[in-house]
């Protein structure tokens, strides 16, 4: 159980924790105000690659500037983040299950999973009016390159928050 020793609640201190720091490094760059959706999006979106990388279970503060690294190559332009996500969840709900964690009698899954697929679901289904980030459309290249600024379009939170993610770790 994560955050006890004797049975009693657990607290979800991984997924705080990752939340926490995604939080930080995003109010340190001052890339977009902290009330916003978007801020959101970003916190979450870089709090799932901080919780998700952590494959031993042992985040702590001396190990994230170690880290940085690694958050950065997950969150670059052209990774497959979502597929990698998805994998993690299917990879953690596997080891929660084998230990007992989830499933029949269990009593479902460790809170911070929990918080993270929440977070996740979140960033799935919500979307945000933004500046097109894919100005070539998913592989059409009869539009002129380059970013047009004032061409908005709905987008998946999460697309809109690992840029801001990645970013607010390169200026960290």
């Amino acid at each position: 159980m994560n955050g006890t020793s004797d049975g009693g609640l657990a607290v979800p201190m991984a997924w705080l924790y990752a939340e926490y720091i995604a939080d930080e490094l995003l109010r340190t760059g001052r890339l977009i105000p902290v009330s916003t959706l978007e801020f959101r999006a970003g916190r979450d979106t870089l709090a799932l690659t901080i919780y998700l990388s952590d494959a031993a279970g042992e985040l702590s503060g001396i190990r994230v500037v170690s880290q940085l690294d690694e958050w950065l190559s997950l969150t670059a332009y052209g990774h497959p983040w979502r597929d990698w996500v998805q994998t993690r969840f299917l990879q953690l709900g596997e080891e929660a299950r084998e230990a007992g964690e989830g499933g029949e009698g269990g009593g479902g899954e460790e809170p911070d999973l929990e918080l993270a697929r929440d977070a996740w679901a979140w960033l799935e289904r919500t979307e945000l009016f933004a500046t097109n980030l894919d100005p070539e459309g998913h592989g059409h290249t009869d539009s002129p390159p380059g970013l047009d600024e004032n061409a908005r379009v709905w987008t998946p939170a999460w697309q809109l928050g690992l840029p801001l993610g990645h970013l607010a770790i390169h200026l960290f």
